[in-house]
């Protein structure tokens, strides 16, 4: 990823001389690399953690389309059987040894279409992890995507898909206060992780760029330098900007926080990391936080298509170029899969990650 491993040695040596079961259908795929799980089940709409206790009633019917890269999919536990799908499973796939996994869903009723592809590339480990969630929460139907791009071992990227939007749909305000339910889990997420990483001789850090849908609002977080871009009225927009330490306003912060930037290859915060947010890099923290920017974006008829990737992808692959191709390909899954191919056969020396979602502004009637 973006940390020098010898500079990360370094970093680590200074740090220690200063004494610093599912009932319905599972689909696993990706040789041990990487795990696609999907089922749809209904759970209790629990929320609780935030400012005390706080219980509300409900069914949330979700469909959980996850990846990890080194482990297999964690038990989920008993499920109970299917009351109403939100969402049909068009397949998932494994490529094999080479560390790879697609597979894609539509909703009942046509108007989202989403697709995913992850590949661990001329890398010799896969660092990248996504999650992918459809959900209804109190009647409001919600959907979830995300890119976890890791960084100085895969544990942070593994805990933001594991943990993230669990903990996000657990905030009290969830659906009331979107942003602010964002920002705060973000936030925790990153305490969470390094609270319990904190007997552990290792710094892993992660990127996290996600996607929430609620009702008519699309909103759009991202720490580090993965990327979310979407199609409005045939023209490519970002909808966040990389979190890199020669942008002034980030210098400016790391600097005011008592940190430096430094150039070694690239500008590194702390001539180690070249990015500026991140979560994890607890021996960069206050400098490096994971405090997200996001923007909100209303679905209406000019939206067209979302994609989410790591920068695996991005190095190679224009904003513009990204999305003309997911809008021309009939299947997100297929737009997902050229586009990682695509970052490959270009030289992409990273891990690649892309989640394409297609909008139709239509029943399924047409």
């Amino acid at each position: 990823m973006v940390c020098i491993g010898s500079l990360r040695a370094l970093v680590l040596r200074a740090a220690a001389a200063a004494g610093g079961r599912c009932r319905w259908p599972r689909v696993l795929c990706g040789g041990g690399r990487g795990v696609v799980d999907a089922c749809v089940t209904p759970r209790a709409s629990v929320r609780h953690g935030w400012r005390g206790l706080r219980a509300a009633t409900g069914a949330r019917m979700m469909l959980d389309s996850s990846s990890s890269s080194d482990s297999a999919a964690s038990d989920a536990g008993q499920l109970q059987p299917q009351r109403r799908a939100l969402a049909a499973v068009a397949h998932a796939q494994d490529g094999g040894a080479g560390g790879y996994a697609s597979g894609g869903w539509a909703r009942e009723d046509g108007k989202l279409k989403c697709g995913y592809s992850s590949f661990r590339g001329k890398r010799a480990t896969m660092e990248d992890f996504y999650d992918v969630k459809l959900t209804e929460i109190d009647g409001q139907a919600v959907s979830l995507f995300g890119v976890f791009d890791g960084h100085g071992g895969s544990r942070a990227a593994q805990y933001l898909k594991e943990n993230l939007f669990e903990n996000l749909m657990k905030h009290p305000e969830f659906l009331t206060d979107t942003k602010l339910a964002i920002s705060e889990t973000y936030q925790k997420t990153d305490a969470d992780f390094l609270e319990s990483e904190s007997n552990a001789f290792r710094d892993d850090g992660s990127t996290a760029s996600t996607a929430v849908l609620v009702g008519g609002h699309l909103y759009v977080a991202n720490v580090g330098d993965s990327r979310a871009v979407i199609s409005k009225a045939g023209k490519a927009m970002a909808l966040s900007e990389d979190h890199k330490p020669n942008r002034s306003d980030e210098r400016k912060r790391i600097q005011n926080a008592g940190g430096v930037v430094i150039w070694a290859g690239t500008w590194r915060v702390g001539g180690v990391l070249a990015m500026s947010r991140a979560f994890g890099n607890r021996l960069l923290k206050p400098f490096v936080v994971a405090e997200p920017e996001i923007q909100e974006e209303h679905v209406n008829g000019d939206l067209e298509c979302l994609v989410l990737a790591s920068d695996g992808l991005w190095d190679v692959v224009e904003n513009e170029e990204a999305v003309s191709l997911a809008k021309t390909e009939d299947l997100p899954e297929s737009a997902a899969r050229k586009l990682t191919e695509i970052a490959y056969s270009r030289g992409s020396a990273d891990n690649i990650t892309c989640i394409v979602v297609q909008f139709h502004h239509h029943d399924k009637t047409g």
